[in-house]
């Protein structure tokens, strides 16, 4: 019998992982679903458009990086096989659930659901990265990791010298995070959808930091692109952070008494 293993496309160690994570997050998601007695069939649709815009925007953001058109891929390209980006993945995502939202008119607020899934899916699927992108700048750090010529050719890293292992402080962040947001911020009296809003800004500031070890292109007064996208954007969520405990809205609202079901059950009429 021939070797089916010839028939079998190499394995790609980065997908691989990414798409553990997503899986490991999607399983959590529906056990967090059910802890909180969501039945509305709708949720899943909020599932999809995440998952769907992650996907698009984790290529889109790494496309137009040159001002000369001419030395991007082509969106075609991109979306194939172009670089991806955590931080455009999360835009997606976001974006993906809110126009899922306004197709399906779902009411609620979500991001209590994705927080912990989303944390865990970035600490399994940062090990992808770490298995196959420069791990960070030089090193004199007892725990720095050193490649060997082929490793530093694959990954497009120089070989012999320590170099920070930026992924797997990526890895502790995200894992840290998800254990205290599953055994601790999620039990808090914090208000709706809130607890992804902590995350994110926690992530935000871990990044901004990390990227100085990360060994990515200089783009701007010292700064690689993610720094600049988080210098903009951070001090709006921040803003808004402030903004709602000062007004008192950060906190969960007392429970209401309850009231006639509106909301579709699990299986749709």
């Amino acid at each position: 019998m021939q070797d089916l293993a010839g028939w079998l496309p190499p394995l790609d160690t980065h997908s691989a992982f990414v798409a553990l994570g997503v899986t490991l997050g999607a399983l959590v998601f529906v056990v967090e679903k059910r802890r909180r007695g969501i039945t509305d069939y709708r949720v899943w649709y909020l599932l999809l458009g995440a998952l769907m815009g992650a996907s698009i925007l984790a290529r889109l953001g790494t496309w137009a990086q040159h001002l000369d058109p001419s030395k991007n891929l082509s969106l075609v390209e991109q979306l194939s096989y172009g670089n991806a980006s955590m931080l455009s993945a999360l835009v997606g995502a976001w974006l993906g659930v809110h126009v899922a939202k306004r197709i399906v008119r779902y009411p609620d607020r979500s991001g209590d659901l994705f927080a912990p899934a989303v944390a865990l899916a970035m600490g399994v699927g940062r090990f992808g990265c770490l298995l196959t992108e420069n791990p960070g700048t030089p090193t004199h750090a007892p725990w720095g990791i050193v490649l060997d010529e082929a490793a530093a050719a694959y990954t497009g890293s120089v070989a012999g010298v320590p170099l920070h292992p930026s992924f797997v402080y990526e890895i502790v962040f995200h894992l840290a995070a998800f254990a205290l947001l599953w055994f601790w911020v999620r039990h808090r009296a914090i208000a709706a959808g809130e607890t992804l809003t902590l995350y994110v800004a926690a992530y935000g500031v871990f990044r901004f930091l990390v990227e100085f070890v990360r060994g990515n292109e200089i783009a701007w007064l010292g700064l690689t692109r993610p720094q600049l996208f988080l210098l903009v954007t951070m001090p709006l969520l921040f803003a808004r952070i402030a903004w709602m405990i000062r007004t008192g809205r950060f906190r969960a609202a007392p429970a209401a008494a309850p009231t006639e079901r509106t909301v579709p059950d699990e299986q749709p009429a």
